[in-house]
């Protein structure tokens, strides 16, 4: 069942926010515990995730607020969140509907060492030409 919570204010002002507003966001397969994608939230961006129950991040080269899948139709609805011990860092396990990285891969972690190179190691769900 999606967590959605009426009223985060409370929530949102115990965390630790860096000098630029953000927390730093770990997104989780909710199933496989896979880490899907990192990125950053502001107070917004978090309210905005609880309220709805689909994630939602600040974009730091846009410069935007952004629903996960607004353009790509690939959401996450959270199943779980989780803060660090020193309430800077939030983990969220979803339920990933589609691919969760814009080159395709179900995860933005499709790379590992291998010999002293990166290698991919997984495979595209989807085909972002025709998605973006």
């Amino acid at each position: 069942m999606p967590v959605k919570v009426n009223q985060p204010d409370k929530l949102i002002q115990e965390l630790k926010y860096d000098d630029n507003g953000l927390l730093s966001a770990i997104v989780q397969d909710a199933s496989t515990m896979e880490v899907l994608m990192f990125a950053f939230m502001n107070r917004e961006a978090l309210e905005l995730t609880l309220k709805t129950g689909k994630m939602h991040f600040w974009s730091r080269s846009r410069k935007k607020l952004w629903l996960k899948g607004e353009s790509s139709g690939h959401t996450q609805d959270v199943e779980e969140v989780r803060v660090d011990c020193d309430q800077d860092a939030l983990v969220f396990k979803v339920v990933q509907r589609g691919g969760a990285c814009h080159t395709g891969y179900y995860s933005c972690f499709y790379r590992v060492v291998n010999g002293g190179e990166w290698s991919v190691n997984g495979s595209k769900v989807f085909d972002p030409e025709a998605v973006y």
